[in-house]
């Protein structure tokens, strides 16, 4: 019987390595492993994280740098000397190294683009120039076009030319002789055809492309419509002026999604990863909402206070005040949520709200009916087995189910309907986060619960 020795980790060897300061053996170490390892390897060792850059080839380390958290990008920019950081960056992709630096503070960014050489510097700035967050700071020069009276086998020859330094050659791009975008023509196009077919023979003219000064999120969407790994983005004049790929989308699709969740939670959102966040820093994000939503639940006292009598005269009534309010906000938190969620994907549009609003009814009185009959049978039951709510027991289940239908009703449509309002108005919808509705709904919920028990009661308990 054999027993297999356990391979050292990742980590063990490279600390077996670095021991050695044999910077041949590192750098061969290094570069033969995936780009994910080596990444992974870096957040293990960040104390390690500049030297395991300097020590792997330059385009290898370029493409660990640019899957990095911006902690590590900035810690390892601040570390190396000035001619690995020229080197780093020039290699970099136009679009990752633009997302780079725009988290940068301004006199750091100028110092950098210094070390850029003169073509990459002139790129940079081009894409530094566009608006944030729009999908010109996304885009990449590095593509491959060609003309309509070129020849497949021009192509191909254009392509073995370009195609290395080219960030895709799934697509080629036919532009005309001002630089206007003509058609995209799939690689697969051109090589099941022969070679002295011309590329105005395949051109049918159908593409889609998108504009620099769009919104981020509106590339994400179109990609997800087209099931496309790259796309092209043009100038109002129609000039191509880049492409954008899948990877930079998910990263954008990864970015908004944190940003929704941390607006939904109640907090503004967060630029860095959160342990990366400075306390102070971090008690800005979230003290504006927490004071909102203070302010906000004092209404809820101002409604306690003008149903004083009410609740001297039915004391049981203030047993059921967390129920009630609970019931709404946490319906509103769910519509709310799902409307948030269906804006994000497209699956709705605000022209959708009556449709919505219906839907959203139905199930408000749905949901309101079935915890109402919960709420009615609590109160049978503790009259029953335990002798609570005095002789008019079923009036106060009455009360307490009707209102409970009521305020989940409530709950349901604004939950629903204050996100469309938000995005018609051109606001963030997750803005509309479930603190902040459960909160509006606290407050509105106890009106709707003391004036169903004040007409229900009168004459009997009040």
């Amino acid at each position: 019987m054999s027993l297999e020795l356990e391979q050292p980790s990742l980590l063990e060897q490279f600390e077996t390595l670095i021991q050695t300061d044999n910077k041949l053996h590192i750098r061969e170490f290094l570069d033969d492993q995936n780009i994910s390892d080596v990444a992974h390897l870096i957040e293990e060792c960040p104390e390690h994280e500049a030297n395991i850059i300097a020590n792997m080839s330059v385009n290898r380390a370029a493409s660990v740098f640019k899957i990095l958290d911006l902690s590590f990008q900035k810690s390892i920019i601040h570390e190396l000397p000035p001619n690995t950081t020229a080197s780093l960056l020039n290699e970099l992709p136009a679009d990752d190294r633009t997302d780079f630096l725009e988290e940068l503070p301004s006199n750091v960014v100028r110092e950098l683009i210094k070390l850029l050489d003169p073509d990459e510097r002139k790129i940079t700035l081009s894409l530094l120039g566009y608006p944030e967050n729009s999908i010109g700071r996304l885009m990449t020069p590095d593509y491959v076009y060609v003309y309509p009276q070129n020849t497949i086998e021009e192509v191909f020859a254009t392509i073995r030319k370009f195609g290395k330094d080219s960030e895709t050659i799934n697509v080629i791009y036919v532009i005309n002789e001002n630089g206007e975008l003509l058609d995209d023509i799939r690689i697969r196009d051109f090589i099941l055809n022969p070679p002295d077919k011309k590329v105005s023979e395949m051109m049918d003219e159908r593409f889609i492309a998108l504009h620099a000064e769009d919104d981020q999120e509106t590339a994400s969407d179109i990609f997800k419509m087209n099931n496309r790994v790259a796309l092209p983005v043009v100038s109002k004049s129609n000039k191509l002026l880049g492409i954008v790929t899948i990877d930079d989308i998910l990263w954008v699709a990864e970015e908004e999604f944190s940003e929704d969740m941390q607006k939904m939670g109640g907090t503004a959102a967060l630029e860095e990863p959160y342990l990366d966040v400075p306390i102070f820093k971090l008690y800005k994000k979230r003290i504006i909402w927490l004071i909102i939503l203070f302010i906000g639940e004092t209404l809820t006292i101002v409604a306690m206070s003008n149903f004083q009598k009410t609740l001297e005269h039915v004391l049981v009534l203030s047993t059921f005040i967390p129920l009630i309010i609970s019931s709404g906000g946490n319906s509103g938190s769910q519509a709310a949520t799902l409307i948030i969620q269906a804006l994000a994907l497209g699956e709705i549009t605000v022209k959708d709200w009556w449709r919505i609003a219906r839907r959203e009814v139905l199930s408000g009185i749905f949901m309101g009916i079935t915890l109402g009959i919960v709420g009615f049978f609590i109160i049978y039951s503790g009259h029953q087995f335990f002798d609570l709510f005095g002789e008019h027991y079923i009036l106060i289940g009455l009360s307490i189910g009707t209102a409970i239908v009521g305020v989940v009703l409530w709950g349901t449509m604004m939950g629903s309907m204050l996100p469309l309002l938000l995005k018609k108005l051109g606001a963030d919808p997750a803005a509309s986060s479930t603190p902040f509705i459960a909160t509006l709904v606290d407050v509105t919920g106890l009106l709707i619960y003391f004036g169903t028990a004040f007409l229900l009661l009168k004459g009997v308990l009040l």
